[in-house]
């Protein structure tokens, strides 16, 4: 059965049963816990979690996930990948383990056809219920185990829904391993389905079951996942993950690549597999718009793709590898994940641009491993330093297996137990603040699902209104929720309803006045969603109390910074038409992946591989100008997330949408999924000005710009300091560029006559200089001490006094010079005194430290410094000596 075939098979049993089909959510998830979506049950959190109600009450899912807490094991095993389709049932507080039960078992047997006397069931250790009702459907107790709370219990790792899980394992028979079911050996009795059972309330503890129970749930869930991947290699009857028709043309153009076919076993093997298996991974983070980075997500994409390119040269791919395979996945997977293709461009630029980067890492750190092996072997240890594979792996990105394997074949071990200590060191140091700014997000998570969950969200009257009368339903301060506020508490507000929009969408927060009935005065300093996202996440607003009392259950009226949201709006709306021109000037991969939007302030982040040139950047702001001063409308109006892709409209990277989304129209050029605010013609905008375009990584580019009244000061001060420019230069504004070019080309004229005149200088002084050479066994010397000279006419100095003399014979010149109680000295020795144990550097090792310096230099030329002036002499005579015994060395 093709892969296209299972997913619709399920998702037509499920849809045929009630649950409604949700779209997969993008693999960067609403989630400040979450890196990359890693479940199909991350995108139903909110409801799980009491946080919002749901819209229906059974729902259906194929999500996109990522994970590689097992990426070590792809490619050897015949189940794990990095990327995987979990296919899901949900249910929210309707049906629960008999139901969820009988589907998994109906779907496997008769929809997909999978032998009953094949499936194996693993249970929690005391879950006797869901043992029943397995054995109540058909399986016989020979074939249900019963395993403990690391394999068959689930918790989201914090205060919440908590329960037990059943997982339906397939035989894939004694080829793949031995017998004893799922707790003996898990590659030949594979999981295919996991049934999670929500059914308790967790309290405070860890994921390992240190947390109690605090009672059953009012309203029992359900989620679950069946890999995709795995059931695919059961159902077309293949050895393993990376040969379903998933991923089987991807590693047939690896091994086109590599020139042959891939072994049955060994490294080999794995390097085939991990390449292709990668590929696919690569591929679907970037189209959803993760680009490659040091940290966090990006990381996770950079690791992904160097891993990748590293086992293709394993098998001897020299050449580009990333940017084919990724293109096999495009191609492969493209209809049932239409996003892949909508981004083949940028795609092929980022795999591409990161895999010269990172083969010029491979080169550069190759050579300085070549280096540290020397020096090693030069040492008489066996071992390579630890700190020396470290240094190679954190700061130049060589891998240790490549380090460990150059210094095999160089007859060397590494010292890895070191190596491993400094990366637990460095772990622990980023582990300590990553997880101090997860516990603070937790704990401020729990506060806001205790307030939400009997508060309804606040009704948002921002798009038609600046004021509104609201009630205080909540007061947060310090993280706990409390009665009151008094004059100078920092504190966050809930409100009945409120007109402050709560950043989203790049667009930062309203800020404005809150006043009770009663006179107390509030200073809104930001809003923000403390849980969910646009438009119905829970809504806080941070605040300051000027004077007087707060109290939860006061009236009052909330308004907002009027004239900020103006500088807002037309900085939000010129974002859009900034983003309609970018791309129409560079190309679709243009697209938008961040933005900040602040009182008539932009910047746009975009994915693009090389600086703007300056006509583009000219062409940009005129063309957005042309746009603005065109006055179109700008409107807003709501559909289905399908109706409104069906229309055009741009869903931007990173963004979450519900059912019903919102979209902003303006003219005929721009139409995007966004919940902000927009001024209502074009014009309102006013000006446009762009302020610059810089690299904000190797694959992408920022913009920043000003609009409205933002635009007209920069303008206004641009043309204050013209006038000051012209005044100085005693001209009129239109002839201030004419006459700037003439003056600065005077200049250069000068300076060129007078460094001709200070280089004649030079070779007079360095012609009397060897007029004082003194002749000593073997050649000559000149030693002298010389003023009103640079640092680099030092040296110049030195090297034309030994050629004046040179004509003599061989010859060393030491010139030192003071200048503001610092010290500079040169030598320079005849080039036939240079050879491989002879050099300037030497002649001024001592002088060097008599003026409390030090020096350095290679082949005919030396220099040294210091800070004691008044040893300048003594340092000089030292020198003489040591240029004499240099001349009457053999």
């Amino acid at each position: 059965m093709h892969s296209t075939q299972i997913r619709k098979t399920f998702t037509d049993f499920f849809t045929s049963r009630g649950h409604h089909l949700v779209p997969s959510s993008p693999l960067v998830p609403d989630d400040p816990t979450l890196l990359l979506a890693n479940a199909g049950m991350n995108q139903f959190k909110p409801y799980f979690l009491g946080e919002t109600t749901p819209p229906f009450p059974r729902a259906t899912s194929i999500q996109k996930c990522a994970r590689t807490s097992d990426i070590e094991n792809v490619g050897r095993t015949n189940r794990h990948a990095t990327f995987f389709e979990m296919m899901g049932n949900f249910s929210f507080g309707d049906y629960f383990k008999e139901d969820a039960i009988a589907f998994a078992w109906e779907l496997l047997t008769r929809g997909y056809g999978l032998e009953k006397d094949k499936l194996w069931i693993t249970v929690y250790e005391d879950d006797d219920e869901a043992e029943r009702l397995w054995r109540r459907i058909g399986v016989p107790a020979s074939r249900i185990q019963r395993l403990g709370m690391e394999d068959n219990y689930w918790s989201m790792g914090v205060p919440g829904p908590c329960g037990p899980c059943s997982e339906v394992n397939y035989d894939r028979g004694p080829a793949f391993g031995k017998e004893g079911g799922p707790a003996v050996d898990g590659e030949r009795y594979v999981e295919i389905w996991n049934l999670v059972f929500m059914q308790f309330q967790r309290g405070e503890g860890d994921k390992k079951g240190n947390f109690p129970l605090l009672g059953e749930l009012a309203n029992k869930s359900i989620d679950t996942g069946l890999g995709l991947d795995r059931l695919a290699a059961i159902l077309q009857d293949v050895e393993n993950v990376c040969t379903t028709d998933l991923l089987a043309p991807t590693l047939e153009r690896v091994q086109e690549l590599a020139g042959r076919e891939m072994p049955d076993q060994g490294e080999e093997k794995v390097s085939f597999q991990v390449v292709a298996e990668h590929a696919r991974t690569v591929a679907f983070l970037i189209a959803d718009g993760v680009l490659p980075a040091k940290d966090g997500r990006g990381y996770i994409l950079r690791r992904l793709m160097r891993r990748a390119v590293r086992h293709a040269r394993r098998l001897g791919i020299d050449g580009p590898v990333l940017e084919q395979a990724t293109s096999s996945v495009i191609t492969n997977l493209s209809t049932d994940w239409p996003e892949v293709t909508a981004q083949a461009e940028l795609i092929s630029q980022v795999t591409t641009a990161e895999e010269e980067s990172f083969t010029r890492t491979l080169n550069q750190g190759t050579r300085l491993l070549e280096a540290a092996i020397s020096r090693t072997q030069a040492g008489g240890s066996a071992a390579l330093p630890g700190e020396t594979a470290f240094e190679l792996a954190d700061t130049y990105g060589f891998p240790l297996e490549l380090t460990v394997e150059a210094a095999r074949e160089a007859g060397l071990t590494v010292d890895e137990d070191r190596f491993a200590d400094l990366l637990d060191r460095q772990r622990k140091r980023a582990q300590s603040g990553g997880k101090a700014k997860t516990a603070h997000a937790l704990r401020q998570m729990d506060t806001y699902r205790e307030l939400s969950g009997h508060l309804p969200p606040a009704e948002f009257l921002g798009y038609e209104h600046l004021q509104a009368e609201a009630t205080v339903k909540g007061l947060i301060a310090g993280g706990t929720i409390v009665p009151a506020a008094s004059g100078g508490d920092e504190i966050e507000l809930v409100l009945d309803r409120t007109p402050f929009y709560a950043e989203a969408g790049g667009q930062v927060g309203d800020t404005g006045t809150f006043t009770t009935t009663d006179g107390t005065c509030v200073r809104i300093t930001d809003t923000r969603y403390g849980l969910g996202h646009a438009p119905d996440g829970f809504r806080v607003h941070a605040a300051r109390v000027l004077e007087g009392e707060l109290h939860t259950g006061n009236s009052g009226h909330a308004t907002v910074d009027a004239e900020r949201r103006s500088g807002l709006m037309r900085a939000h709306s010129a974002t859009h038409i900034l983003h309609a021109v970018v791309m129409a000037t560079l190309g679709e991969h243009a697209r938008q992946q961040g933005s900040l939007v602040e009182n008539d302030r932009l910047r746009f982040d975009f994915a693009h591989f090389a600086a703007l040139t300056p006509d583009q950047l000219t062409t940009i702001e005129a063309t957005v100008n042309r746009h603005i001063l065109g006055d179109p409308a700008v409107s807003a109006w709501y559909a289905s997330r399908a109706e409104a892709e069906a229309a055009g409209a741009i869903a931007l990277f990173g963004e979450k949408y519900g059912e019903t989304v919102r979209i902003v129209d303006i003219g005929d050029f721009s139409r995007e999924l966004c919940g902000g605010t927009h001024v209502a013609h074009g014009s309102q905008v006013g000006t446009f000005r762009l302020l610059g375009e810089s690299s904000i990584g190797s694959t992408m580019r920022r913009i920043e710009a000003l609009t409205g009244h933002g635009a007209l000061t920069h303008t206004d001060a641009e043309r204050r300091l013209l006038n000051e420019l012209v005044q100085l230069l005693g001209t009129a504004p239109v002839n201030g560029p004419e006459t700037l070019r003439k003056r600065l080309a005077a200049l250069a004229r000068a300076e060129e006559e007078l460094a001709r005149r200070r280089a004649q200088e030079v070779s007079l002084k360095a012609a009397a200089l060897a007029n004082g050479a003194r002749e000593v066994p073997g050649g000559w010397v000149i030693a002298e001490k010389v003023t009103g000279v640079t640092s680099a006419e030092l040296r110049t100095l030195a090297t034309e006094a030994v050629g004046a003399v040179h004509h003599l014979g061989p010859a060393v010149a030491i010139l030192g010079t003071e200048h503001e109680g610092k010290v500079q000295l040169a030598a320079a020795l005849s080039p036939s005194l240079v050879d491989d144990s002879h050099s300037a550097a030497p002649v001024l090792t001592r002088a060097a430290r008599a003026v409390g310096g030090g020096g350095g230099g290679t082949g005919a030329l030396a220099s040294a410094g210091g800070r004691r002036p008044a040893y300048l002499h003594e340092a000089l005579d030292l020198a003489a000596q040591d240029a004499a015994a240099l001349l009457n060395t053999p």
